[in-house]
């Protein structure tokens, strides 16, 4: 294996190198912050434009925020973190596809499946350490501001948001092996998650969708339990293992 650690150093050093990581980091980081921050400054911000919407005919009353207000603006701001993050490194792949350099590491005897898991390691760990880092961020500043036990199916909540977007590296990881091209990449993975998105609205089948595991709103207010996710969860961690296992037939097969 230490060929394999030996890639994923590689991997990992130009991850640093190129800045991925820090401007991963420092967007978490901002998420991290503003979600307490834009609940704190709602009350302000409503009392600020309560004249002008006043000579509009809409009348402004008190305005209550708590924990439960941060933590809603966090699963808001969380889609935007994953379309960047998917952008940051839809390119992984194809990048050194297309600069050749992947034929260099495969002469020195590097096999392909190593290549495949050292990529998918680095992105879960990336998108893990970012995202429990936006979550650690405002959960510290709710629990100052406010009292963090409003929002009852917290831990479940983030929890499969973090799932979901571990599917999610396993769909670029997949497409990134049957596709040459950054942009087919982004188009495959897009389009799975939309049109998994869109079979939800098929009552019979909603459960299964790994998308529901972002519908977590009823989840977090004790509306619904995580039980009711079980299916999801299920399927999605099927699929990520699936992606990952055909990813590995499909590179070996790939001409590079």
């Amino acid at each position: 294996m230490k060929s394999f650690f030996a890639f994923f150093k590689k991997e990992m050093l130009e991850s640093i190198r190129s800045g991925k990581l820090v401007l991963l980091g420092c967007l978490f980081l901002a998420f991290g912050i503003m979600n307490p921050a834009i609940a704190k400054l709602t009350p302000w911000l409503m009392e600020t434009l309560s004249d002008s919407m006043a000579e509009s005919g809409m009348i402004v009353t008190g305005v209550k925020v708590d924990a439960m207000t941060s933590w809603t603006q966090f699963f808001k701001n969380i889609p935007m973190a994953l379309i960047v993050f998917v952008l940051t490194y839809s390119g992984i792949f194809t990048k050194e596809y297309e600069s050749g350099t992947l034929v260099l590491v495969l002469t020195k005897g590097l096999s392909r499946w190593k290549i495949v898991l050292a990529k998918a390691v680095l992105m879960v760990l990336t998108w893990t350490v970012g995202y429990w880092l936006c979550y650690g961020v405002t959960y510290a500043y709710n629990a100052y501001f406010w009292d963090n036990s409003v929002a009852v199916g917290l831990l479940s909540s983030v929890v499969f948001w973090w799932l979901f977007g571990v599917w999610v590296i396993g769909l670029i990881v997949l497409f990134s092996t049957l596709s040459k091209s950054n942009v087919g990449v982004l188009l495959g993975t897009g389009g799975t998650v939309l049109v998994s998105y869109l079979i939800e609205f098929l009552p019979k089948i909603k459960s299964f969708m790994p998308t529901l595991l972002m519908n977590t709103a009823n989840l977090l207010t004790g509306k619904t339990s995580a039980e009711y996710y079980g299916k999801a969860v299920i399927v999605a961690v099927f699929l990520i293992v699936a992606c990952l296992a055909l990813s590995i037939p499909l590179m070996n097969k790939k001409e590079i």
